[in-house]
């Protein structure tokens, strides 16, 4: 699908519940978020009809996240499904771990392509802080669990909060002593991300210069289905990458849409602009009518976000005021 920019947007990230086990500081309040009922949630076989239509427009590749997606049961058995699906190359998964490593075998078994998990530090007491559970051994119990399948690509996210425990360098580490990527994600001044000043990649290189091996540019092939751009770092067995919406825009290069758990479907993450799919598909719309809202959609894309602008530049009325635990990763 090429939209009114002329950019290719082959690539759906999915929201599958509106549920998490975690509660984490930048993302939803301690006491959580009210959950909507479970029938308004769509159902798996809404969420595979819709893909199948996004397929025949153009849709190539397809993230499925959450608040935490394998919260959700029969999370396999949807990739497998989506991995059958004509048009459709690759599916991709986030997660923050805690549920993954009884599940491994089964995502690895239905040729699951990738996996992103969550991690923002290695300290207990700094993860109690920012999750406001204990589960970090839970999640590095899920790391090393997906680390015994090389054949699903493995990189590890964190989103830098300019809290000296998290021990970015540690984070950074697990790309040295293992064939994994780490990305460091910048902080979206979106719902409770508003509340931290979160570190530019400036300030993340020179951090991470002080005691880490020289960084050079990595001038190879995509790593992924989006913006991150990677370094190599010598000795190191992965590479380090930065996704740093806010400092260094990339909606020129945009190639994704959104959809949310209960439907809605956003081609920018700012803005609450879009087209609910769910309406459509319980309306009892045609896959031909559904295709048309989803271009309509397509054609009210905007050039980029604002975020780090001025108030006067976001138009109040359209700015999405959903945290990222409503809208989804």
């Amino acid at each position: 699908m090429i939209d009114r920019c002329g950019r290719n947007i082959d690539y759906l990230r999915i929201s599958v519940t509106d549920r998490c086990n975690l509660r984490c500081i930048y993302c939803m309040p301690e006491e959580g978020v009210q959950h909507v009922e479970r029938s308004l949630i769509l159902q798996e076989e809404e969420i595979l009809r819709i893909c199948r239509v996004m397929a025949e427009l153009g849709i190539r590749k397809i993230k499925l996240t959450g608040r935490e997606p394998l919260v959700r049961p029969r999370m396999p058995l949807l990739v497998e499904k989506l991995k059958n699906m004509p048009g459709i190359e690759k599916v991709t998964l986030t997660t923050n771990g805690v549920l993954l490593k009884d599940q491994m075998r089964d995502f690895a078994r239905v040729g699951l392509d990738g996996l992103n998990i969550s991690l923002d530090t290695m300290d207990k007491a700094c993860s109690r802080r920012i999750t406001r559970r204990d589960e970090l051994g839970r999640t590095l119990e899920g790391i090393r669990e997906a680390q015994g399948y090389p054949e699903i690509s493995l990189k590890i996210n964190c989103v830098p909060l300019g809290i000296p425990e998290q021990d970015l360098c540690q984070i950074a580490l697990i790309a040295r002593d293992h064939k994994v990527h780490v990305r460091f994600i910048e902080m979206m001044p979106i719902g409770m991300g508003k509340d931290f000043r979160g570190v530019s990649e400036e300030e993340l290189l020179e951090i991470l210069g002080k005691k880490l091996p020289p960084f050079s540019i990595y001038e190879g092939e995509p790593l992924g289905n989006g913006p991150c751009h990677y370094y190599d770092v010598e000795g190191f067995s992965g590479k380090i990458g930065f996704i740093s919406a806010v400092s260094h825009k990339f909606c020129g290069e945009c190639n994704r849409i959104r959809l949310t758990s209960q439907g809605f479907l956003k081609t920018c993450l700012q803005y609450a602009a879009g087209r609910d799919l769910r309406a459509v598909i319980r309306n009892g719309g045609s896959d031909e009518e559904m295709k048309k809202v989803i271009l309509e959609a397509l054609a009210e894309k905007p050039d980029g976000h604002v975020f780090g602008g001025s108030l006067e530049k976001q138009k109040e009325d359209k700015t999405e005021k959903l945290c990222m635990a409503q809208i989804g990763g």
